[in-house]
């Protein structure tokens, strides 16, 4: 990961296996998703770091985008910053892969659970 990309104010969210305890049994309610670097990506990003719960990592040919309890993405709000439509479908097929639970509530919002309680609500 380059230095360069990422903001000094944010922690490293990656960790070297010496760190990793897997003796834990402790319950993560990170979610997050990886998308391929984009105009549209990059907007995304871009948007969802403003949000200073919302750790964004730029890799060399991916974004990946991480927070705690639950990330939001709104169409119309992403849309109004990249300056031209963004649907849920192609916020989809610019993710890769992602972690947590995504629901897509209506045509303007997806949104990412990392406490699976929280997604009982909607399905």
């Amino acid at each position: 990961m380059s230095s360069t990309a990422r903001d000094s104010t944010k922690s490293n969210i990656f960790k070297s296996m010496k760190d990793i305890d897997l003796s834990s049994r402790e319950i993560s309610h990170e979610c997050g998703v990886t998308m391929n670097d984009s105009v549209e990506a990059r907007a995304i990003a871009e948007y969802m770091d403003q949000d200073p719960k919302v750790t964004v990592t730029y890799n060399p040919a991916t974004i990946r985008i991480d927070g705690e309890g639950k990330l939001i993405f709104k169409m119309d709000d992403i849309s109004e910053y990249l300056g031209r439509e963004m649907t849920a479908e192609i916020f989809e097929v610019n993710t890769s892969t992602h972690y947590g639970r995504m629901v897509r509530i209506d045509d303007n919002t997806v949104i990412l659970f990392g406490d699976m309680d929280e997604v009982f609500a909607y399905i």
